[in-house]
Protein backbone atom coordinates (compact mmCIF):
# COMPACT_ATOMS: atom_id res chain seq x y z
CA UNK A 1 0.00 0.00 0.00
CA UNK A 2 0.95 3.65 -0.27
CA UNK A 3 3.60 4.74 2.24
CA UNK A 4 1.50 7.35 4.06
CA UNK A 5 -2.24 7.83 4.43
CA UNK A 6 -2.13 11.28 2.82
CA UNK A 7 -0.32 10.20 -0.38
CA UNK A 8 -3.47 9.11 -2.23
CA UNK A 9 -5.61 12.22 -1.46
CA UNK A 10 -2.68 14.53 -2.22
CA UNK A 11 -2.09 12.80 -5.56
CA UNK A 12 -5.75 13.11 -6.44
CA UNK A 13 -5.83 16.77 -5.34
CA UNK A 14 -2.84 17.52 -7.57
CA UNK A 15 -4.64 16.06 -10.57
CA UNK A 16 -7.87 17.92 -9.80
CA UNK A 17 -5.99 21.21 -9.44
CA UNK A 18 -3.36 20.93 -12.16
CA UNK A 19 -4.34 18.13 -14.50
CA UNK A 20 -1.49 17.34 -16.89
CA UNK A 21 0.35 20.60 -17.66
CA UNK A 22 1.72 20.48 -21.21
CA UNK A 23 5.01 22.06 -20.14
CA UNK A 24 5.72 19.20 -17.74
CA UNK A 25 7.19 15.95 -19.20
CA UNK A 26 4.68 13.13 -18.75
CA UNK A 27 5.67 9.50 -18.05
CA UNK A 28 3.18 8.23 -20.65
CA UNK A 29 5.18 9.96 -23.38
CA UNK A 30 8.25 8.02 -22.31
CA UNK A 31 6.21 4.81 -22.18
CA UNK A 32 4.94 5.45 -25.70
CA UNK A 33 8.47 5.95 -27.02
CA UNK A 34 9.63 2.78 -25.29
CA UNK A 35 6.73 0.78 -26.73
CA UNK A 36 7.42 2.05 -30.24
CA UNK A 37 11.15 1.25 -29.93
CA UNK A 38 10.55 -2.27 -28.58
CA UNK A 39 7.92 -2.97 -31.25
CA UNK A 40 10.31 -1.83 -33.99
CA UNK A 41 13.08 -4.04 -32.56
CA UNK A 42 10.77 -7.06 -32.41
CA UNK A 43 9.63 -6.57 -36.00
CA UNK A 44 13.23 -6.19 -37.12
CA UNK A 45 14.66 -9.15 -35.22
CA UNK A 46 11.79 -11.64 -34.92
CA UNK A 47 10.06 -13.54 -37.70
CA UNK A 48 6.28 -12.98 -38.00
CA UNK A 49 5.49 -16.56 -37.01
CA UNK A 50 7.06 -15.87 -33.60
CA UNK A 51 5.18 -12.60 -32.98
CA UNK A 52 2.72 -14.23 -30.58
CA UNK A 53 5.51 -15.37 -28.27
CA UNK A 54 7.37 -12.07 -28.72
CA UNK A 55 4.20 -10.23 -27.73
CA UNK A 56 4.88 -11.27 -24.15
CA UNK A 57 7.99 -9.09 -24.16
CA UNK A 58 6.02 -5.84 -24.48
CA UNK A 59 4.15 -5.96 -21.14
CA UNK A 60 7.12 -7.65 -19.45
CA UNK A 61 9.59 -4.95 -20.48
CA UNK A 62 7.35 -1.88 -20.46
CA UNK A 63 5.14 -2.57 -17.43
CA UNK A 64 7.91 -4.33 -15.53
CA UNK A 65 10.37 -1.60 -16.40
CA UNK A 66 7.95 1.13 -15.32
CA UNK A 67 7.49 -0.58 -11.96
CA UNK A 68 11.22 -1.09 -11.47
CA UNK A 69 12.27 2.43 -12.41
CA UNK A 70 9.59 4.03 -10.21
CA UNK A 71 10.50 1.81 -7.28
CA UNK A 72 14.21 2.60 -7.68
CA UNK A 73 13.60 6.36 -7.83
CA UNK A 74 11.48 6.29 -4.68
CA UNK A 75 13.99 4.07 -2.87
CA UNK A 76 16.81 6.48 -3.66
CA UNK A 77 14.73 9.45 -2.50
CA UNK A 78 13.84 7.61 0.71
CA UNK A 79 17.55 7.37 1.50
CA UNK A 80 17.63 11.17 1.50
CA UNK A 81 14.29 11.74 3.26
CA UNK A 82 11.14 9.63 3.75
CA UNK A 83 9.09 12.82 3.40
CA UNK A 84 10.72 13.61 0.06
CA UNK A 85 9.97 10.09 -1.14
CA UNK A 86 6.34 10.34 -0.03
CA UNK A 87 5.88 13.70 -1.79
CA UNK A 88 7.48 12.31 -4.94
CA UNK A 89 5.19 9.28 -4.74
CA UNK A 90 2.13 11.54 -4.58
CA UNK A 91 3.38 13.50 -7.59
CA UNK A 92 4.06 10.32 -9.56
CA UNK A 93 0.64 8.85 -8.75
CA UNK A 94 -0.93 12.12 -9.89
CA UNK A 95 0.57 11.59 -13.36
CA UNK A 96 -1.29 8.28 -13.65
CA UNK A 97 -4.68 9.93 -12.98
CA UNK A 98 -6.60 12.00 -15.53
CA UNK A 99 -9.85 13.04 -13.85
CA UNK A 100 -9.43 16.73 -14.68
CA UNK A 101 -8.23 16.08 -18.20
CA UNK A 102 -11.15 13.75 -18.90
CA UNK A 103 -13.72 16.19 -17.55
CA UNK A 104 -12.12 19.10 -19.42
CA UNK A 105 -12.21 17.16 -22.69
CA UNK A 106 -15.90 16.43 -22.28
CA UNK A 107 -16.70 20.01 -21.30
CA UNK A 108 -14.91 21.34 -24.39
CA UNK A 109 -17.32 19.35 -26.57
CA UNK A 110 -20.22 20.60 -24.44
CA UNK A 111 -19.11 24.24 -24.70
CA UNK A 112 -19.05 24.12 -28.50
CA UNK A 113 -22.51 22.54 -28.58
CA UNK A 114 -23.92 25.20 -26.28
CA UNK A 115 -22.58 27.86 -28.64
CA UNK A 116 -24.25 26.10 -31.53
CA UNK A 117 -20.92 25.31 -33.18
CA UNK A 118 -21.47 21.69 -34.23
CA UNK A 119 -18.35 21.48 -36.51
CA UNK A 120 -16.12 22.58 -33.60
CA UNK A 121 -17.83 20.05 -31.31
CA UNK A 122 -17.17 17.32 -33.87
CA UNK A 123 -13.49 18.28 -34.02
CA UNK A 124 -13.18 18.37 -30.23
CA UNK A 125 -14.80 14.93 -29.99
CA UNK A 126 -12.44 13.64 -32.68
CA UNK A 127 -9.52 14.46 -30.40
CA UNK A 128 -10.69 11.99 -27.73
CA UNK A 129 -12.37 9.15 -29.67
CA UNK A 130 -11.26 6.84 -32.45
CA UNK A 131 -14.52 6.94 -34.40
CA UNK A 132 -15.24 9.18 -37.40
CA UNK A 133 -16.87 12.40 -36.19
CA UNK A 134 -17.03 14.60 -39.29
CA UNK A 135 -20.68 13.87 -40.11
CA UNK A 136 -22.17 13.26 -36.66
CA UNK A 137 -25.32 15.06 -35.62
CA UNK A 138 -25.60 16.61 -32.16
CA UNK A 139 -27.13 13.61 -30.31
CA UNK A 140 -24.34 11.35 -31.59
CA UNK A 141 -21.67 13.91 -30.67
CA UNK A 142 -23.12 13.96 -27.15
CA UNK A 143 -23.24 10.16 -27.12
CA UNK A 144 -19.58 9.97 -28.07
CA UNK A 145 -18.58 12.37 -25.31
CA UNK A 146 -20.70 10.67 -22.63
CA UNK A 147 -19.43 7.21 -23.64
CA UNK A 148 -15.83 8.41 -23.50
CA UNK A 149 -16.24 9.97 -20.06
CA UNK A 150 -18.07 6.88 -18.77
CA UNK A 151 -15.59 4.33 -20.10
CA UNK A 152 -12.53 6.26 -18.99
CA UNK A 153 -13.74 6.66 -15.41
CA UNK A 154 -12.15 3.22 -15.05
CA UNK A 155 -8.97 3.67 -17.12
CA UNK A 156 -8.20 7.26 -16.15
CA UNK A 157 -9.20 7.33 -12.48
CA UNK A 158 -10.38 4.26 -10.60
CA UNK A 159 -7.84 1.74 -11.93
CA UNK A 160 -4.72 3.86 -11.31
CA UNK A 161 -6.03 4.82 -7.85
CA UNK A 162 -6.85 1.16 -7.16
CA UNK A 163 -3.32 0.03 -8.00
CA UNK A 164 -1.80 2.98 -6.16
CA UNK A 165 -3.76 1.88 -3.11
CA UNK A 166 -2.40 -1.66 -3.45
CA UNK A 167 1.19 -0.93 -4.38
CA UNK A 168 1.87 2.79 -4.38
CA UNK A 169 3.34 4.67 -7.31
CA UNK A 170 5.29 1.69 -8.74
CA UNK A 171 2.14 -0.39 -9.25
CA UNK A 172 0.11 2.61 -10.46
CA UNK A 173 2.83 3.37 -13.01
CA UNK A 174 2.89 -0.27 -14.11
CA UNK A 175 -0.87 -0.08 -14.64
CA UNK A 176 -0.48 3.08 -16.72
CA UNK A 177 2.10 1.24 -18.84
CA UNK A 178 -0.34 -1.65 -19.37
CA UNK A 179 -3.09 0.76 -20.37
CA UNK A 180 -0.76 2.61 -22.76
CA UNK A 181 0.28 -0.69 -24.31
CA UNK A 182 -3.35 -1.60 -24.92
CA UNK A 183 -4.04 1.76 -26.57
CA UNK A 184 -1.03 1.37 -28.88
CA UNK A 185 -0.84 -2.33 -29.76
CA UNK A 186 -3.95 -3.99 -28.30
CA UNK A 187 -5.89 -4.15 -31.56
CA UNK A 188 -7.48 -7.20 -33.16
CA UNK A 189 -6.30 -6.39 -36.67
CA UNK A 190 -3.76 -8.01 -38.97
CA UNK A 191 -0.93 -5.82 -37.68
CA UNK A 192 -1.39 -6.47 -33.96
CA UNK A 193 -3.47 -9.63 -33.55
CA UNK A 194 -0.34 -11.62 -32.60
CA UNK A 195 2.06 -8.97 -31.31
CA UNK A 196 -0.51 -7.18 -29.15
CA UNK A 197 -2.56 -10.05 -27.74
CA UNK A 198 -0.74 -10.20 -24.39
CA UNK A 199 -0.99 -6.44 -23.87
CA UNK A 200 -4.73 -6.46 -24.60
CA UNK A 201 -5.36 -9.46 -22.33
CA UNK A 202 -3.36 -7.96 -19.47
CA UNK A 203 -5.31 -4.70 -19.75
CA UNK A 204 -8.58 -6.65 -19.51
CA UNK A 205 -7.31 -8.47 -16.42
CA UNK A 206 -6.02 -5.28 -14.78
CA UNK A 207 -9.34 -3.47 -15.23
CA UNK A 208 -11.58 -6.39 -14.23
CA UNK A 209 -12.02 -5.51 -10.54
CA UNK A 210 -11.83 -1.69 -10.96
CA UNK A 211 -14.56 -1.76 -13.64
CA UNK A 212 -16.98 -3.52 -11.34
CA UNK A 213 -16.04 -1.29 -8.41
CA UNK A 214 -16.72 1.68 -10.68
CA UNK A 215 -20.21 0.42 -11.46
CA UNK A 216 -20.99 0.20 -7.73
CA UNK A 217 -19.55 3.66 -7.12
CA UNK A 218 -21.56 5.07 -10.04
CA UNK A 219 -24.76 3.74 -8.50
CA UNK A 220 -23.80 5.41 -5.21
CA UNK A 221 -22.86 8.62 -7.03
CA UNK A 222 -26.18 8.62 -8.89
CA UNK A 223 -27.98 8.37 -5.56
CA UNK A 224 -25.94 11.21 -4.06
CA UNK A 225 -26.57 13.42 -7.10
CA UNK A 226 -30.25 12.50 -7.18
CA UNK A 227 -29.93 10.93 -10.59
CA UNK A 228 -31.56 7.55 -11.31
CA UNK A 229 -29.63 5.18 -9.03
CA UNK A 230 -32.16 2.37 -9.49
CA UNK A 231 -31.91 2.76 -13.24
CA UNK A 232 -28.11 2.61 -13.03
CA UNK A 233 -28.24 -0.66 -11.07
CA UNK A 234 -30.83 -2.14 -13.42
CA UNK A 235 -28.88 -1.29 -16.57
CA UNK A 236 -25.66 -2.75 -15.14
CA UNK A 237 -27.46 -6.01 -14.45
CA UNK A 238 -29.13 -6.04 -17.86
CA UNK A 239 -26.64 -4.54 -20.31
CA UNK A 240 -23.07 -4.61 -18.95
CA UNK A 241 -22.32 -8.09 -20.28
CA UNK A 242 -23.54 -7.15 -23.77
CA UNK A 243 -20.61 -4.80 -24.37
CA UNK A 244 -17.81 -6.24 -26.56
CA UNK A 245 -15.31 -5.31 -23.84
CA UNK A 246 -15.37 -7.42 -20.67
CA UNK A 247 -15.05 -4.22 -18.62
CA UNK A 248 -16.33 -1.14 -20.47
CA UNK A 249 -19.97 -2.20 -20.27
CA UNK A 250 -20.03 -1.71 -16.50
CA UNK A 251 -19.38 2.05 -16.36
CA UNK A 252 -21.22 2.75 -19.63
CA UNK A 253 -24.39 0.90 -18.62
CA UNK A 254 -24.32 2.51 -15.17
CA UNK A 255 -24.01 6.01 -16.63
CA UNK A 256 -26.73 5.29 -19.19
CA UNK A 257 -29.10 4.13 -16.46
CA UNK A 258 -28.21 7.02 -14.15
CA UNK A 259 -28.95 9.60 -16.86
CA UNK A 260 -31.94 7.77 -18.36
CA UNK A 261 -30.43 7.66 -21.86
CA UNK A 262 -29.32 5.05 -24.35
CA UNK A 263 -25.66 4.69 -25.30
CA UNK A 264 -24.13 2.42 -27.92
CA UNK A 265 -25.29 1.91 -31.51
CA UNK A 266 -23.59 2.50 -34.84
CA UNK A 267 -20.11 4.01 -35.07
CA UNK A 268 -17.90 4.52 -38.10
CA UNK A 269 -14.17 3.84 -38.00
CA UNK A 270 -12.23 4.98 -41.08
CA UNK A 271 -15.38 4.63 -43.11
CA UNK A 272 -16.30 1.17 -41.82
CA UNK A 273 -19.56 1.08 -39.86
CA UNK A 274 -19.78 -1.17 -36.80
CA UNK A 275 -22.51 -1.70 -34.24
CA UNK A 276 -21.95 -1.65 -30.49
CA UNK A 277 -24.59 -3.12 -28.18
CA UNK A 278 -27.02 -0.64 -26.69
CA UNK A 279 -26.58 0.38 -23.06
CA UNK A 280 -29.71 1.74 -21.36
CA UNK A 281 -33.15 2.68 -22.68
CA UNK A 282 -33.90 5.57 -25.02
CA UNK A 283 -36.36 7.58 -22.94
CA UNK A 284 -35.30 10.85 -24.62
CA UNK A 285 -32.73 12.35 -26.97
CA UNK A 286 -29.25 12.98 -25.65
CA UNK A 287 -28.45 16.66 -25.03
CA UNK A 288 -25.36 18.69 -24.21
CA UNK A 289 -26.23 18.81 -20.49
CA UNK A 290 -25.75 15.03 -20.34
CA UNK A 291 -22.02 15.62 -20.79
CA UNK A 292 -22.10 17.88 -17.73
CA UNK A 293 -23.94 15.21 -15.76
CA UNK A 294 -21.44 12.54 -16.83
CA UNK A 295 -18.64 14.81 -15.60
CA UNK A 296 -20.36 15.22 -12.25
CA UNK A 297 -20.64 11.45 -11.94
CA UNK A 298 -16.94 11.16 -12.78
CA UNK A 299 -15.90 13.52 -9.99
CA UNK A 300 -18.22 12.04 -7.35
CA UNK A 301 -17.01 8.51 -8.14
CA UNK A 302 -13.40 9.73 -7.90
CA UNK A 303 -14.09 11.50 -4.61
CA UNK A 304 -15.77 8.42 -3.17
CA UNK A 305 -12.92 6.12 -4.13
CA UNK A 306 -10.28 8.41 -2.63
CA UNK A 307 -12.31 8.84 0.56
CA UNK A 308 -12.88 5.10 0.98
CA UNK A 309 -9.26 4.30 0.09
CA UNK A 310 -7.93 6.81 2.61
CA UNK A 311 -10.19 5.42 5.34
CA UNK A 312 -8.95 1.91 4.51
CA UNK A 313 -5.29 2.98 4.75
CA UNK A 314 -5.94 4.71 8.08
CA UNK A 315 -7.81 1.69 9.43
CA UNK A 316 -5.03 -0.72 8.45
CA UNK A 317 -2.37 1.61 9.87
CA UNK A 318 -4.27 1.80 13.14
CA UNK A 319 -4.68 -1.96 13.22
CA UNK A 320 -0.97 -2.55 12.59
Amino acid sequence: MTAAWWVLPVAYALDRLLGDPRWLPHPVIGMGKAIAAIEAAIRRLVKPRAYRAAGLLLPLLVAGGSFAVTWAVLWLLAQVSPWLAALAEAALIATTIAAKGLQDAGMEVCAHLRRGDLPAARRALGMIVGRDTGQLQEPDVVRGAVETVAENIVDAVVSPLFFALLGGAPLAMAYRAVNTLDSMVGYKNNKYIDLGWASARLDDIANYIPARLTALLLIAAAWLLRFNAKGAAAMVRRDAASHPSPNSGFPESAVAGALGVRLGGENSYHGVVSFRAYMGDKTRELEANDIVKAGRLLFVVSDLFVLLGTVLVLALAGWL
